[in-house]
């Protein structure tokens, strides 16, 4: 098969279009023609280089297509099934994951980091990760859904248990996992306030629904959110930026208000007055990814056009290149996907 593999670590200019094994598959996994695969940052980091990553190695979390083939001891899976994967990996019988939280299994990774992922015309996937998709839905725009609305509703909806009429402040509304956030957001009769970079990302966060907009290039966020708020600040500060966002964020907060995060694009280092933090009662939450049951509690959602995926550009997969310098530009809003 075609893959994009990479057999060092680098810049975009590491990434190979070429011949690449087949999978091999297991009788208790499912064989699915790649049809469109999402960019997400981990592509960037584990093209740069992480910890356990094998080479040569294919990336991609984010993956769509048919059903190729079924393994002996799959049931209720058919050849030609549109379908969508879960993003996650995990073992399946540890205790965690008989109890529904399958990100505390000792095994969870991210499909497509500690394994080969969709960056290719063919992967094979346990049953689990299989999920049919509606004819309504493109290839495309499903790959733009698993793991950033998985994340955001992990983040949002269990972490955080929004509430309706809560203000909350999504910083960088142009990635997918901001772009999802203001949608779940509003789903839940919440207020928001997005951040982007240029006038034409804040134009489209208030197409998806954002009641307020910031350039946190030309504008101090906190300031602005006081402003907002009548120097109240947010219920809730949803965060995937690290390093650079974090003190703005920790202003911005309303006196018990919650920081959920997910992300560290611009750095991990977070620091902050500790007497500041228990004087005001904020809390601080983390979101890694999230479990089987929000992802499918989300599609419902998504399938029913309640959500919807926010594709970006795509590009043929022999392009990957130009995809990925695109994302690492932050050119985007919403999702980047490679087509084979």
């Amino acid at each position: 098969m075609k893959a994009v593999r990479y057999h060092e670590f680098g810049g975009p200019e590491v990434l190979r279009y070429e011949d690449a094994p087949d999978p091999v598959l297991r009788k208790d996994q499912v064989l699915v023609r790649v049809k469109a695969c999402a960019l997400n940052h981990l592509d960037l980091w584990c093209r740069k280089g992480l910890p356990g990553l094998k080479l040569p190695h294919i990336n991609g979390s984010d993956v769509s297509g048919d059903v190729a083939e079924v393994g002996e001891y799959v049931k209720g899976i058919s050849v030609g099934q549109r379908v969508l994967l879960a993003p996650m990996t995990f073992c399946n019988h540890f205790a965690e994951c008989s109890a529904g939280r399958q990100s505390f299994c000792p095994e969870f990774s991210v499909l497509g980091y500690l394994n080969d992922g969709g960056n290719a015309e063919y992967i094979a996937v346990p049953q689990v990760n299989v999920i049919p998709i509606p004819k309504e839905l493109t290839y495309d725009e499903a790959a733009s859904v698993p793991l950033v609305f998985l994340t955001a509703w992990h983040m949002l909806v269990n972490r955080c248990q929004i509430q309706p009429g809560e203000l909350v402040l999504v910083w960088g509304a142009g990635s997918g996992v901001g772009s999802a956030a203001i949608q779940i957001a509003k789903l839940f009769n919440a207020r928001v306030i997005a951040t982007a970079g240029n006038e034409s990302k804040l134009d489209q966060a208030r197409e998806l629904g954002a009641d307020y907009t910031i350039d946190h290039y030309q504008q101090t966020v906190s300031d602005e959110v006081k402003k907002i708020t009548a120097k109240r600040g947010v219920d809730i500060v949803f965060e995937h930026v690290g390093k650079a966002s974090w003190p703005e964020s920790m202003k911005s907060m309303r006196p018990g208000g919650k920081l959920v995060t997910c992300g560290a694009t611009t750095g991990p280092e977070a620091s902050f007055d500790l007497r500041f933090l228990f004087s005001r009662q904020l809390s601080f939450l983390i979101g890694y990814m999230g479990f089987m049951g929000d992802l499918h509690e989300v599609l419902k959602h998504v399938f029913s056009g309640r959500l919807k995926p926010v594709v970006d550009k795509t590009f043929p997969m022999r392009e990957a290149r130009a995809a990925h310098e695109r994302l690492e530009k932050s050119e985007m809003f919403g999702k980047i996907v490679l087509n084979p």
